[in-house]
């Protein structure tokens, strides 16, 4: 397909938009907080950003593998880990009225542990500030080395997620080398045997070169290990670097994908043009904790609704409650539980991102 091929009507969005999203991106950048959202390029942001949810990367922003679909930067970050990051990640998460929050990585293959132990302590610092936001692990494989798993599920997070991200067939030609289709299945078989009452989530992009049954053998392997959520939707080429489209799959087929997800027994599936891993995720988790209502959208939008206020409520107390602590560096107002002044964070001298410690 040629990469200047128009995309079809199914795929076009309005351009993100409205006070909350404006609010949201202006205080990520202040905080220096990276977003999948935004570079993964994710058509949803601003619909997702808009009901509390939001995708956030830990471990800097430079990746050691580098995939044929992904559009974070590839490079060796030499070990270069910030030990605040924890702290700094968690009072910016706790201080803004988020009601969802997925903690994702880049893979950091020269780290001993694959960083998992970063990630427990960034999911236990947010918890002990925020007990009512709702953490999803979005993480890599770690090479499949099961104690680094069993570190992030120990960590207690609400969903872990590890994406196997495309077809068997298709795995070696789109994901690195050391990625494996095998390993994958593996790592959320690790991550339910560890904790079964715990939701495990994995995502399936499709029009990369894979086949409808392929993609159906995919769920039903997803489901044989374990996994209770599920996501498919359309890869889009971030750049000519990257793979090709090889087709646009048709919602009516996305249809068929989400009913055979359903009749193998996913709790959800997510399945559209437009879904990506995070996509509604805190709908998503709602949807699935509804027993016998999953498909209720009246009592989903109500219970959201109650969500962001209680986050909102939430994130004004810690505000106030840092600020008592002297952790915060001016005293804050009311407004930054709302975003507006969360970026006084960043100006405290305690605190570094951890890509102002890389060495480029």
């Amino acid at each position: 397909m040629s990469r200047f091929a128009p995309k079809p009507p199914w795929l076009k969005v309005r351009a993100p938009g409205g006070e909350r999203y404006h609010e949201l991106k202006r205080t990520f950048r202040q905080l220096d907080l990276y977003t999948v959202c935004e570079e993964a390029r994710c058509p949803n942001v601003g619909e997702c950003w808009r009901e509390g949810t939001a995708t956030v990367m830990i471990l800097g922003d430079v990746c050691t593998r580098g995939c044929r679909f992904c559009a974070v930067t590839t490079g060796d970050p030499r070990g270069a880990v910030d030990p605040r990051e924890p702290e700094h990640v968690g009072r910016a998460i706790a201080s803004m009225g988020l009601t969802y929050v997925v903690m994702t990585m880049v893979n950091r293959d020269e780290l001993l542990d694959g960083g998992a132990g970063h990630v427990a302590k960034t999911v236990g610092r947010l918890r002990s500030l925020r007990e009512d936001i709702l953490i999803e692990t979005l993480v890599g494989d770690f090479q499949g080395h099961r104690s680094a798993v069993h570190t992030c599920v120990d960590a207690e997070p609400d969903v872990f997620a590890h994406n196997i991200e495309v077809v068997r067939s298709q795995t070696r030609r789109i994901r690195d080398a050391r990625c494996g289709y095998d390993l994958s299945l593996s790592v959320l078989d690790m991550a339910k045997q560890r904790a079964p009452e715990r939701f495990t989530k994995s995502s399936v992009m499709v029009g990369i070169g894979e086949g409808d049954e392929e993609v159906l053998e995919t769920l039903a392997d997803l489901r044989a290990v374990g996994v209770d959520i599920v996501t498919i939707g359309q890869y889009l080429r971030p750049s000519p670097k990257h793979a090709a489209v090889d087709r646009f799959v048709t919602p009516e087929t996305f249809e068929v994908y989400r009913r055979q997800a359903e009749a193998l027994g996913f709790l959800y599936a997510a399945s559209g043009p437009l879904v990506r891993s995070s996509y509604k995720a805190a709908e998503v988790f709602i949807r699935s904790k509804l027993t016998g209502s999953g498909e209720d959208l009246a009592q989903t939008e109500v219970l959201l609704a109650e969500r962001v206020e209680r986050a909102n409520r939430e994130a004004k107390r810690v505000v106030a409650q840092l600020a008592e602590q002297g952790e915060l560096p001016d005293g804050p107002s009311n407004r930054l539980g709302e975003a507006h002044l969360a970026s006084s964070l960043i100006h405290s001298d305690e605190l570094v991102p951890a890509t102002r410690l890389i060495r480029r």
